[in-house]
């Protein structure tokens, strides 16, 4: 007849060697992969997105070995992205998503080589920069302009004597501007630039009255005051610059981030995608990442390849009635 305190040992002789079994047995999600992950980033080596893609290259080193960051720009991020839809369905092959590839370009573009919608597998949003409506400091004290309200009461009583710059037809800036104008029911005259530099240039010179601008581009001039923030254009003011508000302060629902994230081919298997996800989730995680992207402005966001995936078809959806209005084309 057993004992109790015979079954009580053996119980808990059985929980220990169960325990000892647990920590001595290698953990295959901590071993590397078998050979490097190719990460294609579709921009130029030191742009902001690179920057953050490299960061997280450095953070997952342990968990899936060697990241290789690939550059390959061109075609407005066509070119890399379509690397990796027709990469093979591994995981070996993974690379960045943006606004621009995922949501402005399916519309912009007369012909994709891609399709935005089914030739990805999602892993996880990386980060949303914020972008801001911002007007030359003395262009706003001279027309009493200190609000969003103010600038579209000028607007309606003034119809046609504002301008508003951007980086060119079809950017972020420009799709932005016609956003806030048709939420507004104004209008603006828009100059389109060369690129984000020459715009910021024209509206710091007074050629330009109102643009809208990447947070961490013209946070130094809004501290110099030589521009007036009006207000920030995701869903919350931002932990950057927590005294400007958000557009949907007074725009119910308005919401314009510029984002980023990682995507591989369609049909990587669901156990590859997951290991992905939770090596680069962790990475963003990591407070040396929060305060690394901290520093220059940019926010990451930790979402699963579900919350992804469904983030880059609303992105997607948004776009495609704004790139249409504005008339916006590349050839």
């Amino acid at each position: 007849m057993r004992t109790p305190q015979l079954l009580e040992r053996r119980a808990w002789l059985g929980a220990a060697l169960g325990l000892f079994a647990i920590i001595s047995a290698p953990s295959t999600s901590a071993q590397p992969l078998e050979k490097p992950i190719r990460l294609v980033v579709p921009y130029a080596p030191g742009g902001p997105i690179d920057v953050t893609a490299r960061a997280l290259a450095e953070r997952v080193k342990d968990t899936l070995g060697v990241v290789m960051i690939d550059n390959k720009p061109g075609a407005g991020g066509n070119l890399g992205v379509d690397i990796v839809a027709k990469a093979p369905a591994d995981g070996y092959t993974i690379g960045i998503s943006a606004v621009a590839t995922h949501a402005i370009n399916p519309w912009l573009f007369s012909k994709m080589p891609f399709n935005a919608a089914t030739d990805f597998a999602a892993i996880t949003q990386m980060v949303r920069v914020p972008n801001v409506l911002v007007m030359n400091a003395d262009t706003a004290q001279r027309l009493k302009i200190n609000t969003v309200s103010d600038l579209i009461a000028y607007a309606k009583a003034n119809p046609g004597k504002l301008n508003v710059g951007s980086g060119g037809n079809g950017s972020a800036g420009h799709l932005a501007a016609e956003i806030f104008k048709r939420d507004a029911g104004i209008f603006a005259v828009h100059i389109p630039y060369n690129g984000g530099n020459p715009a910021q240039l024209a509206l710091l010179s007074g050629q330009v009255d109102f643009n809208f601008d990447n947070l961490a581009t013209a946070a130094p001039n809004i501290k110099a005051g030589k521009l007036k923030a009006l207000a920030v254009t995701t869903a919350q003011r931002s932990s950057a610059l927590p005294d400007i508000p958000a557009m949907a302060e007074t725009l119910k629902g308005f919401e314009v981030d510029t984002w980023w994230g990682l995507v591989a081919p369609a049909n990587t298997p669901p156990a590859m995608v997951a290991r992905l996800h939770q090596a680069f989730s962790a990475a963003l995680a990591a407070p040396e990442t929060k305060t690394r992207f901290g520093m220059m402005l940019i926010e990451p966001v930790n979402s699963t390849p579900e919350q992804f995936a469904a983030f880059m078809k609303r992105e997607m959806s948004k776009y495609e009635s704004v790139v249409k209005a504005s008339g916006a084309k590349v050839d």
